[in-house]
């Protein structure tokens, strides 16, 4: 019977890590990163997701407020998985990525599916760099900040872009 208990579990927990959510993304995957980082972002997937998901408003230069929904990469686990595997990220929705301080981070696409633009934070919030990302490119060298930062918040590619969000902008982040 313990046999049966285990195998049920173990067959719950597979099947959890293959769902998707509404927008159509897998559940619990992300992208990697080198030492310093990684990459991703998601849609809203699950309500115990949608709760964790918090909004990142940027002042930017067009004169707008650009909300971006994100979820927090926080942990070396989190930071290397990033967005890897996922097959679509909603479209106000990102990944932000918290590190200790501020340093030159350094990111990839490696098993990541979609094409990101990743934008590098100082500790102020102040965009310090903003670089577009090709889908599983993981050639050498990788996406590297131009100064320290403390954070990365990655989105869909175009994302700045199409919102006149440039270097030099300010974000209001998460606590």
């Amino acid at each position: 019977m313990r046999m049966f208990g285990a195998v049920f579990v173990l067959l719950v927990l597979m099947l959890a890590g293959c769902s998707e959510g509404p927008d159509g993304a897998p559940i619990g995957d992300g992208s990697a990163g080198e030492s310093s980082g990684g990459q991703g972002a998601s849609g809203e997937t699950t309500a115990v997701q949608a709760m964790e998901l918090r909004t990142v408003t940027i002042a930017a230069s067009g004169g707008e407020k650009v909300d971006v929904r994100v979820e927090i990469a926080d942990t070396p686990a989190e930071q290397q998985r990033g967005l890897m595997g996922r097959t679509a990220l909603g479209e106000d929705r990102g990944m932000l990525f918290v590190f200790h301080g501020e340093q030159t981070l350094s990111f990839w696409m490696k098993d990541t599916l979609i094409p990101l633009s990743i934008a590098y934070l100082d500790s102020e919030g102040r965009i310090v760099d903003i670089q577009d990302m090709k889908a599983l490119d993981d050639d050498p060298p990788h996406y590297i900040s131009a100064e320290p930062a403390k954070y990365a918040l990655e989105v869909n590619k175009g994302f700045f872009d199409e919102r006149v969000v440039e270097v030099g902008d300010r974000a209001e982040l998460p606590e």
